[in-house]
């Protein structure tokens, strides 16, 4: 039995507690000092702790025509099952962490603002948000560990201190400063010096700030009080662990415009508190002034500027010394440090205006650009619309196979350009960017196809939009399912009032896609009902032993048994044609073809091997195909549309419903529509036929 004692220090000595203590760690500046000696990345600048927080969730580095690239699996979002993930431009994010890394080298980026531009939706906000998680969770690590400090009164009695200290026995640093600067700035200097030695370049600390006006005050006036013993002043100084929040305001910011009215500058540098005026007596004290602003509660974090470009001008002056000097102007104060990484990003129309606009040629030239442009690989768009329409999130409801892939279909050919060469068409096109092969197409070819759409990606269709359609799909549908039809009319009905499309040449473009993606999914469940059909493996594996015994004897001039007369036979031409015109081999080629593959089979049997037709796909094909079209006339699934089914017919098809629902992902609802459009497309072929 367990006493009350042991159990106690069993909580004292669990994780959860140790890290409690960890983060609400609390001592003198010289303990601080011992700290930072050990480990001084603890004073590592905002874009140094930004960068290796990226950096410490892993990389993963491959090829896209031709060109290196490195994947920031932090960019999956680690912290909320992939919620905010985000998907297909790796490229982009590549180019914004490089940025990052040069201004944590102090290459220059760092005294520029980043801007994300790119249209709407597609995951500008997104991307900021996840770095601002990012922060927030990496203070929390023991490599991220961080420190500020406070002003404490202590237990005194001097009449200058209580003057000094007010009505408060502890004063907080407002913008949560780096203890480093209480020391003396040439003691500083030398003591950087001395740990920079055993860092490499990118570790170096450089610390080129000063305290807040509040911070100066109070060091100032103790100070005078002390006579210059610096070793009384900081017995004032308790250090912190610091744990950045957004929503405690500590180290991470968020500044979005609103209208003139009701916005001044003062949410960014902070205003006085004439509540505090009366004890202190005067509004230049910096006592009775709230340093508050966005800027300087994101001190040592990151702020965010929503829709950047919307700004006022009086706040992108603001935004101008905060960048290029990592200074902000309080009012009735001299300029404060601070050091933070400033990201906004804005829509394509803003982003127009700034480039004309000649009065906003400085912010231009303090900024540093990064497109996020929408996906243009459709297996990458479909993870977007996957992480909330997937038939285990999605209750009562059956999302039929295919149904995201047509949305996502469309809305990536949206935001293509049409190819230059009239040989290659748009789906071509999309499936090349997908990483799909096509006769006559090298990787360079695609990466010159790339070249050629420069603005693809920065128009076409949301990704909202698609969700929002899927989703009054879900909910207008009567039936235990919904299927592509059902969402590809809900996309086409929504282009009439779609406000993001500004011509109607562009609405109509956009109608004529969804005929493209109609007849691509209608051969997609052609393909898939044929393999239904012919998933019968003694009877595949029946037609490749026939068709092997005819191609062994027409290449070694022999005959073949005939199975029920017990009669040498010519080899059935007929047969063996009926199979390779599936897969398009000529009468010139049947020859060579018939050889390369017994000289296969003969090679297997060297190594001692046995022949398997699936290991051969152009010949697994040609078999399924040749299956198909026999069994099809047999299942007579065109009957469907004449609702005039025998019950030896109707379960044939039953035996194909329950393969589609095993293999493929249907439900019995919707099993049954793909049969029904599938033996529609068969009947209209059929009247083609007879006429």
């Amino acid at each position: 039995m367990i006493s009350t004692k042991q159990l106690v220090e069993m909580i004292n000595d669990s994780e959860e507690v140790r890290h409690f203590r960890d983060l609400n760690w609390v001592g003198s500046l010289q303990d601080y000092l011992q700290i930072f000696i050990q480990n001084p990345k603890v004073s590592r600048s905002a874009y140094q702790r930004l960068y290796d927080m990226v950096l410490s969730f892993g990389t993963e580095e491959y090829k896209e025509y031709k060109k290196n690239i490195t994947k920031y699996q932090f960019f999956g979002d680690p912290y909320d099952d992939g919620k905010d993930a985000v998907y297909g431009i790796d490229l982009h994010l590549m180019k914004l962490v490089n940025v990052i890394k040069a201004a944590a080298l102090r290459y220059g980026p760092e005294k520029r603002v980043i801007l994300l531009h790119g249209p709407v939706g597609s995951s500008k906000s997104t991307i900021v948000r996840l770095l601002k998680k990012g922060v927030e969770d990496y203070s929390r690590k023991p490599e991220g560990a961080l420190y500020s400090f406070r002003w404490t009164k202590g237990e005194t009695g001097n009449k200058a201190i209580d003057r000094l200290f007010g009505s408060a026995d502890l004063i907080k640093d407002p913008i949560h400063a780096e203890p480093l600067y209480l020391i003396p700035p040439h003691v500083r200097e030398k003591l950087l010096d001395t740990v920079n030695k055993n860092l490499s370049e990118s570790e170096r600390i450089i610390l080129d700030g000063d305290l807040s006006p509040i911070s100066r005050f109070i060091y100032n006036e103790l100070f005078n009080i002390y006579e210059g013993n610096w070793e009384k002043v900081i017995s004032h100084i308790e250090v912190y662990r610091m744990v950045m929040s957004e929503k405690d305001r500590i180290g991470v910011g968020t500044f979005q415009p609103r209208d003139e009215k009701n916005q001044d500058s003062t949410e960014l540098t902070g205003d006085i508190n004439y509540r505090k005026i009366a004890e202190y007596g005067s509004e230049s004290d910096p006592r009775a002034f709230n340093f508050d602003g966005e800027f300087n509660i994101a001190n040592r974090g990151i702020i965010e500027f929503v829709e950047m470009l919307k700004l006022d001008v009086a706040f992108l002056y603001d935004l101008l010394g905060a960048s290029q000097e990592h200074k902000v102007k309080p009012k009735k104060f001299a300029q404060t440090h601070i050091d933070e990484v400033i990201i906004g990003h804005t829509n394509e129309p803003e982003y127009r205006k700034l480039q004309s606009n000649e009065y906003m040629e400085a912010l231009r030239d303090r900024t540093i650009k990064i497109d996020i442009p929408y996906i243009t690989r459709i297996s990458q768009e479909k993870r977007i619309y996957e992480k909330d329409f997937t038939n285990e999130k999605v209750k009562g409801k059956h999302i039929a196979p295919h149904t995201v892939e047509v949305a996502a279909m469309w809305a990536v050919l949206t935001r293509l350009e049409e190819p230059k060469k009239a040989s290659l068409t748009l789906l071509q096109k999309l499936k090349l960017y997908d990483g799909k092969t096509m006769p006559g197409f090298t990787e360079d070819n695609v990466k010159e196809l790339r070249k050629e759409g420069v603005r693809e990606g920065l128009e076409g269709i949301s990704p909202r939009y698609v969700q929002d359609k899927i989703s009054n799909a879900l909910v207008s549908s009567l039936g235990t399912s919904i299927n592509p039809f059902m969402v590809l009319n809900e996309l086409e009905s929504g282009l009439k009032h779609h406000s993001l499309i500004a011509t109607e040449d562009i609405r109509k473009k956009y109608r004529e896609i969804f005929a493209v993606v109609k007849e691509e999914y209608e051969n997609i469940v052609k393909n898939e009902v044929q393999r239904a059909i012919t998933a019968d493996e003694d009877a595949l594996s029946r037609l490749c032993s026939n068709y092997i015994d005819n191609v062994k004897a027409y290449t070694q001039r022999e005959k073949v048994k005939n199975k029920f007369t017990g009669q040498d036979e010519e080899p059935d031409e007929r047969l063996m044609r009926s199979i390779e015109e599936k897969i398009d081999i000529p009468d010139s080629r049947k020859e060579d073809f018939r050889r390369e593959i017994m000289n296969y089979i003969g090679a297997l049997s060297l190594e001692g091997k046995k022949f398997d037709y699936k290991t051969n796909e152009r010949l697994y094909k040609a078999l399924e195909l040749k299956l198909f079209e026999d069994q099809k006339d047999s299942i007579k699934l065109s009957s469907l549309v004449s609702n005039t089914v025998d019950a030896q017919t109707q379960e044939k098809i039953d035996v194909v419903k329950a393969r589609l629902i095993k293999n493929y992902g249907y439900n019995d609802e919707s099993a049954t529509d793909v049969l029904n459009y599938v033996a529609s497309i068969f009947a209209r072929g059929d009247i083609k036929e007879k006429n």
